[in-house]
């Protein structure tokens, strides 16, 4: 008889938050990244509001009561495979994803992503096959000075999502309980893959955030992804300056058990 997974319907306890820091073991690692200058953009949202965009066997997670909806523009630094050097002209890109919190059956918290806009076309072939995950490719364009002046045009978009940000104070980490460690300390994502629902792990250090000075930002790539967005000013804005991260490959999620994709 085929074991059965208990099926979690509650809002992970912080020990399962923690737990999913630890790579579990079940898929081999594919990749390294470096994830740098992330802007943390967040917005509460009714969990009705985001249960209904998600696939059956996910959970909106919610903190305080409330569903969040999230836009991080970043830098994609030293990407490579498993075995393979870094190639200057496809390991180094902009990316820019929409995302919102949830769980699985088994209570696994992780990241629910609407969409991932990119300016390195070759990447978002590779990462649509083997993820399943969302890319989109987009027009970007990024400078630096005192601030970080961040630009996305989604292939197709009548407008340009513009930011303007950079961090300040010194950094530091999550408390466990905290709504910092709520939005940013997720170690899973989840995706669709034809039929099937998948996530996969990822690993890197705790994040060390810093309070967010941001002078322009923009909601378009919600609107891209089906969102009203006659939105106020974020409710949350934070800065991480960066780390290196581990891709596990993904694994097929069924009602109330995990198998592994071949």
């Amino acid at each position: 008889m085929e074991d059965r997974a208990p099926v979690v319907l509650t809002p992970p306890q912080v020990s399962a938050r923690l737990a999913a820091r630890q790579p579990n073991g079940r898929r081999p690692l594919l990749m390294y990244h470096r994830w740098e200058a992330l802007l943390f953009l967040h917005w509460t949202m009714p969990p009705a509001r985001l249960q209904e965009t998600l696939p059956d066997g996910l959970t909106v997670d919610t903190y305080g009561g409330d569903g969040y909806l999230g836009i991080v523009p970043f830098f994609m630094r030293n990407v490579r495979s498993i075995g393979l050097p870094r190639l200057p002209w496809i390991s180094a890109f902009q990316e820019l994803n929409v995302r919102t919190y949830v769980f699985g059956r088994e209570g696994v918290p992780g990241v629910w992503l609407y969409s991932l806009d990119c300016n390195q076309p070759l990447a978002v072939v590779a990462a649509r096959a083997l993820t399943g995950l969302p890319y989109f490719v987009a027009e970007m364009n990024a400078s630096r000075d005192d601030f970080i002046a961040y630009s996305c045009r989604r292939r197709g978009a009548k407008h340009v999502a513009q930011y303007r940000y950079r961090g300040v104070r010194e950094p530091r980490e999550s408390a466990p309980w905290s709504l910092e460690f709520f939005l940013l300390e997720r170690y899973y994502f989840f995706a669709q893959r034809g039929r099937s629902v998948v996530r996969a792990q990822v690993s890197h250090p705790p994040y060390l955030h810093r309070q967010a000075e941001v002078e322009t930002w923009s909601t378009v790539p919600a609107e891209m992804d089906g969102f009203e967005t006659n939105w106020d000013s974020p409710r949350h804005t934070c800065y991480v300056d960066g780390f290196d991260v581990k891709i596990y490959g993904t694994e097929k999620i069924r009602e109330r058990s995990i198998s592994t994709i071949n």
